[in-house]
């Protein structure tokens, strides 16, 4: 099992980076770590919606909401034979606006041969997206 995590704090109300964190499809928009996120169920963003993600360098991901708090986290995966990733997505109050916290764990019999291959650019692209959030919450762009 390989984890990669990052906190980072935001000079925005909490509800501003949930806003932005939870508008999945336009996460191109201020990452580079994403191509494209295109839901595949209708409706809103609920347990249950299931989306598929593209990276570069990277096959194209399908991703199922497994648990969520309405304006404080989610949590989805992505699963394939032997493998298992484990995506978490949280936003918290602090004195100065919010801390985010991203998480994304490599799980099941292929979980520490995956994060051993692809390490370096899987924490960069946790780490591009933790900027992205912060850049796109405090800019108050975006939808």
């Amino acid at each position: 099992m390989r984890k990669f995590n990052i906190s980072i704090d935001i000079a925005a109300p909490p509800e501003r980076v949930w806003q932005v964190m939870s508008d999945v499809e336009s996460w191109h928009e201020w990452t580079a770590s994403v191509t494209s996120v295109k839901r595949i169920t209708a409706g809103p963003f609920a347990v249950g919606t299931r989306v598929v993600i593209k990276q570069p360098k990277f096959p194209a991901a399908f991703w199922k909401v497994i648990a969520l708090k309405p304006g404080s986290s989610f949590t989805w995966e992505s699963v394939a034979p032997g493998f298992r990733a484990v995506g978490q997505h949280s936003v918290e109050p602090t004195p100065t606006g919010s801390r985010a916290t991203l998480v994304l764990d490599y799980q099941g019999l292929f979980g520490g041969l995956m994060g051993a291959m692809t390490g370096g650019i899987t924490q960069r692209y946790v780490t591009m997206e933790a900027n992205g959030l912060k850049a796109r919450s405090e800019s108050g762009g975006g939808r």
